[in-house]
């Protein structure tokens, strides 16, 4: 079979993959921001009792690979009565791994802020979480963005390993071709340029936002 008669009859199947490997993507990181958020605030209070719950999930998360974290959640779940489907064990598994390291990024970004503006919210009346809200949260983003970019685009990587528990993305479509064509080689390169270009695409992204956000910045 001619390389570009390959390419042609694969591209379909390997683009529908590649979108869903987008979603899974985006969908982790949405729940991995709205774990990790609680997460790195849990272990800046002062109080044990939550930091140390929040501080073991991080350890936990960030100290197991994804893979097993994934086998866990599908295959080891359902034998204590807790079933998912692939797509819930897929993108719950990419969320709670993704969690752990952005709890760290926008912990890192919140603990950059000085002290003193802390102390000047303070001194206007505002409380604790007014003045993370409205005063520390919209700098801190502007710190966290490059981190926080950085795990969107290894999430879109990570997602390869979901076509372990038989969820259809870019990897599992690209294996799905090989089976009919048995050309393994130019798909998996094929493959593997479609992530890197994903990945441009997010890099582009993020240094947008980061332009966005350094303007605004700097015109206050």
């Amino acid at each position: 079979m001619e390389l570009l008669d390959l390419l042609r009859e694969a591209a379909p199947v390997m683009l529908r993959g590649a979108g869903y490997t987008v979603l899974f993507a985006l969908a982790a990181m949405v729940g991995g921001l709205l774990i990790g958020f609680p997460v790195a605030v849990l272990r800046m209070l002062p109080y044990r009792l939550l930091a140390w719950p929040a501080g073991v999930y991080v350890s936990l998360m960030r100290g197991t690979p994804l893979l097993v974290q994934m086998f866990v959640i599908y295959y080891g779940l359902p034998s204590v009565g807790i079933e998912f489907t692939p797509v819930t064990a897929g993108i719950l598994a990419l969320s709670l791994n993704s969690g752990a390291f952005l709890s760290e990024s926008l912990r890192g970004a919140i603990s950059s802020i000085s002290q003193g503006q802390w102390a000047a919210s303070y001194s206007l009346g505002l409380g604790y979480w007014r003045t993370l809200y409205y005063v520390v949260l919209p700098q801190a983003l502007r710190v966290a963005v490059p981190a926080m970019s950085n795990t969107l685009i290894s999430l879109i990587k990570d997602t390869s390993l979901v076509s372990v528990i038989t969820l259809t993305e870019l990897m599992l479509s690209t294996k799905e071709v090989i089976a009919t064509t048995f050309q393994p080689l130019p798909l998996y390169l094929s493959a593997a340029a479609i992530y890197w270009l994903l990945s441009l695409l997010f890099e582009a992204l993020q240094r947008r936002a980061e332009q966005r956000l350094n303007r605004a910045h700097r015109s206050r």
